[in-house]
């Protein structure tokens, strides 16, 4: 993507400027007519009220500081930095509603996998689900290509490719005008950049997928152990670890509104887990009509606490290494978040096959296929995974890893509601009281997001029109 300052060399008549300075200072001064009648008095004795001209400052940077205050620029940088914010907020409200739908669905179709049909898989499962995010990027460019049908392929596939390389070397380099220096190769149109960014995205795709598989597996080994309601709860904690690194790794600031919503949405998450004291009670679980040993409950919930960190510190490093820096264009977010998404399953399909053999031969866990409905229930997770995650990366990317988690939270009340519906089992007080908590600590944080966006995209405007008055 080209810079701002190599936008305006672009220009013709501001690339010709230096010359036509030159040419101006060679050629003979323009002859005035012999005979010219002044519009304006030029005594100041003469004047009238009418014809009183505003004072100029003597000096002359107070001078280009008028100008530039007066600049037409000036006058849409407000307006177009809400509209910008407005944009980003919108795209990340969609794909909030389709993450909350699809990570609702894969609990519930992963539990009743795992508990009713007895696929109890959870390595498994965690391979074939993310192996699954390999088909973010092609349908991803299936969609980009339906919108564009009159374009002639090579053009249009060119043209993605430029994208992309563009948009990957900003992630690297954290700048958003660095992709604009590279230069036409010739071959094909593309354009060459110093240096490929292969290398830095396979880097970050190994330990970014790393401590994904290694939170995830936590979720797969605990769903068989615990509740979908007490899963979902402890597991989205990840709110307050993700805030928690959110401040050394993406130099956050400590903001007391973003504080207090996150305080408030892990104060729901204990009440809707911990509020009724069925913590040492057999509960029942989702979809089986079994109570849940309170044993396996209790270790179950550690595990998933322990996934909890690691997810909040997978949402930060994907955040910092593999998102585009701020005041990339929303679009470009979105598609880099599911181009990089098909990295991560392109990496788990690949290399993570391996322990699956391994598991098998050392009795951990029998290699299974499934058969049957558990198959097709499974196929259909499997989609709802990579729906959900697609999505998720979009959302982290166009906002925050904070506020993203805590949009993650608001499954709690969904997943329990889903169960009462299932399993005929009331709402209780806590999960009603911890939802309604979880409901008001989003809304702080989305207003508390919101305001942020805005700044920095005036800011962004800002530093785009000092550039123009350069």
């Amino acid at each position: 993507m080209p810079s701002h300052n190599d936008a305006r060399s672009s220009e013709p008549l501001l690339q010709d400027e230096p010359d036509r300075g030159r040419r101006s200072s060679a050629s003979p001064p323009t002859p005035t007519p012999p005979f010219s009648t002044p519009t304006t008095p030029t005594n100041p004795a003469t004047l009238t009220p009418h014809h009183h001209s505003p004072p100029m400052p003597n000096n002359p940077g107070a001078t280009r500081g008028l100008l530039r205050s007066r600049s037409p620029a000036s006058t849409v940088l407000l307006p177009t930095a809400r509209l910008e914010a407005r944009k980003r907020y919108t795209y990340a409200s969609v794909f909030l509603v389709v993450s909350l739908v699809s990570f609702t669905v894969q609990t519930e179709l992963a539990s009743y996998i795992q508990h009713d049909l007895g696929w109890d898989k959870a390595y498994c499962m965690l391979y074939v689900t993310h192996s699954s995010w390999i088909l973010l990027w092609p349908l991803q460019l299936a969609v980009l290509r339906a919108m564009r049908p009159e374009q002639e392929w090579t053009r249009f596939w060119e043209g993605h490719v430029r994208s992309l390389r563009a948009i990957a070397l900003m992630v690297e380099t954290r700048d958003v005008k660095v992709a604009g220096r590279g230069a036409y190769s010739g071959v094909g149109g593309l354009l060459e950049y110093p240096h490929s960014p292969w290398p830095y995205l396979i880097r970050t795709t190994t330990f970014v997928t790393t401590a994904l598989t290694v939170a995830g597996l936590s979720w797969y080994l605990a769903v068989s152990m615990t509740t979908p309601s007490d899963l979902t709860a402890i597991y989205n904690c990840s709110a307050f670890f993700a805030y928690a690194f959110s401040v050394p790794l993406l130099k956050e600031r400590l903001r007391m509104d973003k504080m207090a919503a996150v305080a408030v949405a892990i104060i729901g998450v204990l009440v809707v887990a911990y509020g009724d004291g069925g913590y040492t009670e057999g509960v029942r679980s989702g979809g089986i009509g079994e109570s849940v040993d309170p044993a396996a409950r209790l270790t179950g919930n550690l595990i998933i606490g322990a996934g909890s960190v690691l997810y909040g510190l997978y949402e930060v490093l994907y955040k910092r290494f593999a998102c585009p820096p701020d005041g990339t264009d929303a679009t470009k977010g979105v598609i880099f978040a599911n181009a990089f998404g098909s990295l991560i399953g392109a990496f788990t399909m690949f290399v993570l096959w391996i322990p699956i053999p391994v598991l098998h031969v050392l009795g951990l866990e029998t290699f299974e296929m499934p058969t049957g409905r558990t198959a097709w229930l499974l196929f259909i997770s499997v989609l709802m995974n990579m729906m959900f995650s697609g999505s998720f990366l979009v959302l982290i990317s166009l906002t925050s890893p904070v506020l993203s988690s805590v949009a993650a939270l608001l499954t709690i009340f969904i997943v329990a509601v889903v169960d009462w519906y299932y399993t005929s089992t009331p709402l209780s007080p806590s999960t009603i009281i911890g939802g309604l908590l979880i409901i008001v600590a989003f809304s702080m944080l989305s207003w508390s997001t919101w305001r942020e966006m805005n700044e920095e995209e005036r800011t962004k405007q800002v530093d785009l029109s000092g550039d123009e008055d350069d």
